[in-house]
Parts: C-alpha cells; sequence; structure tokens
C-alpha cells in the first residue's frame, strides 16, 4: 500500500502538471533577468560618455596646436623684429652722420686746387678723417649711392630736374647733386640727380 495521504496526491509546488519537479529560480536568475535592460543602457551611456570624451580630446588636441603653432610665428616675428631692431636701430643716427660725410666732401672740394701749404695740410687732415668715416660706413653697412650714369630708379634717386641730352639715353643720370645713401639695403637718403629727357 501506498503511504501516499489524498493531499499528497494533489499537485505539489514542487511539481508541475506532468509530475515533474520544477527548479525554482535562482537568485543569479533573477538578477540577470532584473539588470539586463540596465546594463544595456548602461553600456549605451557609457559609448557615448566615451565618444563625447574623444571629442573633447580631439578639440583640446587642436587648440593645444593652434596655441603652439601660434607660439612657433609670434616666436618668429619676435626674432625679426629683433633682428630688424639690430639692423636699422642706426638709421635716424647714420641719417645725421650724412650731413657731417657730405661737409667733409664739400670741405675737400673746396681745398683740392689751392696751393697754400697750410691748406694742403688742412685738406690732407679731412682727406684721412673722411676716409675714417668711409671704414665706419662700410662696418655698418652703410652704402653710398652716387649714380652717374645709371639709369635712373625712383626707388634709389630723386630726380631734382630733367633735362635734354642726345649723348645718352633716356631716363639715364647725368649729374649727381648729392649722393645718397642706403642702410642694409635700405634707403636712408635718395640721391638727388639730374635725369636725361
Amino acid at each position: 500500500m501506498s503511504n501516499k495521504t489524498p493531499s499528497d496526491e494533489h499537485t505539489s509546488p514542487d511539481t508541475g502538471a506532468d509530475g515533474a519537479e520544477e527548479i525554482p529560480e535562482t537568485l543569479e536568475q533573477k538578477t540577470a533577468e532584473d539588470t539586463e535592460i540596465p546594463q544595456e543602457l548602461n553600456l549605451e551611456q557609457t559609448l557615448f560618455k566615451l565618444e563625447q570624451a574623444e571629442l573633447t580630446a580631439q578639440k583640446h588636441k587642436d587648440d593645444l596646436l593652434r596655441v603652439q603653432a601660434e607660439m612657433q610665428n609670434l616666436r618668429r616675428r619676435v626674432e625679426k623684429d629683433v633682428e630688424k631692431a639690430h639692423k636699422y636701430g642706426q638709421e635716424r643716427f647714420s641719417a645725421e652722420l650724412l650731413q657731417v660725410m657730405d661737409n667733409l666732401e664739400r670741405a675737400l672740394d673746396a681745398a683740392a686746387d689751392n696751393e697754400d701749404d697750410i691748406v694742403k695740410a688742412i685738406h690732407e687732415g679731412v682727406d684721412l678723417t673722411l676716409k675714417s668715416f668711409i671704414d665706419c660706413f662700410k662696418k655698418f653697412n652703410i652704402v653710398a649711392v652716387d649714380p652717374l650714369g645709371e639709369p635712373f630708379d625712383p626707388q634709389l634717386h630723386q630726380a631734382m630736374s630733367i633735362q635734354e641730352n642726345p649723348e645718352v639715353e633716356p631716363n639715364t643720370v647725368i649729374a649727381v647733386m648729392q649722393k645718397g645713401y642706403t642702410l642694409h639695403g635700405r634707403v636712408i637718403r635718395p640721391a638727388m640727380v639730374l635725369v636725361s629727357k
């Protein structure tokens, strides 16, 4: 005989309708099902945040490269300005010295044909002073512009007058009234000239 009671014949909570035993859901299975959707959302949020972080990093990298380029350009500009200051810093001083040079040349011209011994001695002294000035000018790249017989160049010469002269080509310098000067290739005083028509 069977030891089953009538209440045992009913389906127990641990068995199914076919009598197979049902396994209760474990805590791990419930947790996996409960958190499955939030994990997907969490992955999407993480990917979004990663994408935003990459964009921000790229923007900062671009900003850094731009700042480095600007700094390099600024450094070059400052170096050029310093170089120009060294080259052309004495421009005003040089322009003032040109008057002294002109006066020495005039003194030499005035005393050139004089036979007096005192005047000859003065002439020699002024000539030596002028040569010293010329050597000093060479050291500082101050170059005289004496364009007699050359074509007229408006960047280096200043035409004081135009005169017809069939012996030379038109637009040629036929007389120099005052020499010009350049400092490192930059005109500090144009040559005053007479130009052929």
